[in-house]
């Protein structure tokens, strides 16, 4: 599985909140829109989703994930 798949997989499985959440810290980072930050991290190249969110919530990010991955 490619990280985009792993990527649209996990942001359809959790809270609109949390997609927010990391859109907009990308976004941010980026000085991009939220839906261009979607477009980065769902394209067929794109890099694990945890390479684009900084600060505080990569670390929320990653443990969002932990528990995404262990309940699949």
């Amino acid at each position: 599985m490619t990280h985009a798949e792993t990527t649209i997989k996990f942001l359809n499985a959790t809270t609109r909140e949390t997609v927010n959440m990391i859109l907009d810290n990308i976004a941010g980072h980026y000085c991009c829109t939220r839906a261009e930050a979607f477009t980065e991290v769902t394209h067929d190249e794109a890099e694990s989703l945890l390479d684009y969110v900084t600060g505080p919530e990569r670390a929320a990010t990653q443990v969002i994930m932990q528990k995404y991955r262990a309940g699949a």
